[in-house]
């Protein structure tokens, strides 16, 4: 099958890779003949997804299934203030247009899920991944595998990021670099570690340039080689990266949030032997408007307390240091510990418990629960 020609206008727009020996016309037109599936339109997304139009991929799909949130746009520039609200996809979907009108444009407006995903890659020639969680991840490596798709990787934290190719050319895969998930709450979210804004453009332009080197067959791509990059020390490292001999290939999708010890959607986790009470902020207002009186514990950091804290705190120490102070704390009386959303005191509540604590009480939602709706005049971040 040959490839699409180029219009005149399209000659004009791609003249800057026309003159490129390794692209040219031949590239170009391999360029508009190729189809590109962006798994998430947020930070890693924003960038691959406008230089993979810029530079003229004939069909893109996006798949993501969240709207655009104010928090969002420090980082996920193909989103706007404009935009705040509206599904991603579909954002992003007007941006991309904007940028490049001859690109066609797949819509997804659901999460990939076992159920869909070998139908939604199926069609493309390269996926790139842009998610941000473990469970994804792998169903992202699965599926390429068992369709033989190419899989550029990348992902971000703070102010590290890494990128890599697997499933190209008979070169490692996802599974290879990690064959077992990390144990569930170990590596924090971007919500609750933070990531400088700066870098996923960093990360997500050096996906955006291994697609393309796929596209045309040109150059040597990452797979085989972990790129690591430290944005606070501007430093690049490579690691080699081999097939694992001891790692099967999958040859079919599983349940992805079991595999990585996180309950599924509608599956509660197990409550009873926690060592520890749950309360919702609006049973925690109302018994404390009653006359409770607990000793207050906020386990997130200094720096997002200075951004927002309870005026009725007591404490404040990191939920995964906070057996250093268990000494310190009241065991003749009621703790209330709270995070951001839950999470995180959760997991200092278990901790003290197995200390000795007995009257131990887990906001849930957290301080952010609190701020939507006990309190609105709280910021949230």
């Amino acid at each position: 099958m040959s490839e699409p020609e180029l219009s005149k206008e399209e000659i004009a727009r791609y003249s800057r890779h026309l003159i490129l020996e390794d692209v040219g016309m031949e590239g170009q037109r391999k360029l508009k003949g190729s189809k590109v599936l962006c798994i998430g339109t947020g930070g890693l997304g924003s960038p691959l997804l406008l230089y993979l139009a810029a530079a003229g991929v004939g069909r893109i799909g996006l798949v993501d299934f969240d709207v655009v949130d104010e928090s969002n746009l420090q980082r996920q520039i193909i989103h706007g203030t404009s935009q705040v609200g509206v599904a991603k996809v579909v954002s992003a979907a007007a941006r991309i247009k904007d940028i490049n009108p001859y690109v066609e444009l797949d819509i997804y407006e659901e999460p990939l899920s076992v159920e869909n995903a070998l139908r939604i890659i199926e069609p493309y020639d390269v996926v790139v991944d842009g998610t941000d969680n473990f469970p994804t991840r792998y169903l992202v490596n699965d599926a390429c595998v068992i369709l033989g798709k190419p899989n550029v990787y990348g992902s971000i934290f703070k102010f590290e990021g890494q990128a890599s190719v697997f499933n190209y050319q008979g070169g490692p895969q996802y599974r290879d670099l990690y064959p077992e998930p990390p144990p569930p709450g170990l590596v924090p979210s971007c919500a609750e570690g933070g990531v400088l804004g700066i870098l996923p453009g960093v990360i997500g332009c050096i996906q955006a340039t291994e697609t393309i080197k796929i596209l045309l067959g040109k150059g040597e791509t990452l797979s085989g080689r972990l790129l690591l990059y430290d944005a606070l020390n501007m430093k690049f490292r490579e690691l080699k990266l081999r097939k694992d001999p001891s790692v099967e290939a999958p040859t079919e999708l599983i349940d992805y949030q079991q595999f990585c010890g996180i309950p599924s959607a509608g599956e509660e986790e197990p409550v009873g032997d926690e060592g520890f009470e749950r309360i919702s902020v609006t049973e925690a207002k109302a018994k404390l408007d009653a006359g409770w009186e607990p000793f207050v514990l906020d386990v997130r950091g200094d720096g997002e307390a200075s951004i927002v804290k309870l005026d009725f705190v007591d404490r404040i120490y990191k939920h995964d240091e906070i057996l250093k102070i268990q000494g310190e704390l009241p065991k003749d009386r009621d703790i209330l510990v709270h995070c951001k959303m839950g999470g995180r005191s959760a997991k200092a509540a278990a901790a003290l418990s197995k200390a000795g604590f007995t009257r131990l009480t887990n906001l849930e939602g957290g301080i952010t629960a609190w701020a939507n709706e006990i309190d609105t005049s709280l910021p949230t971040y």
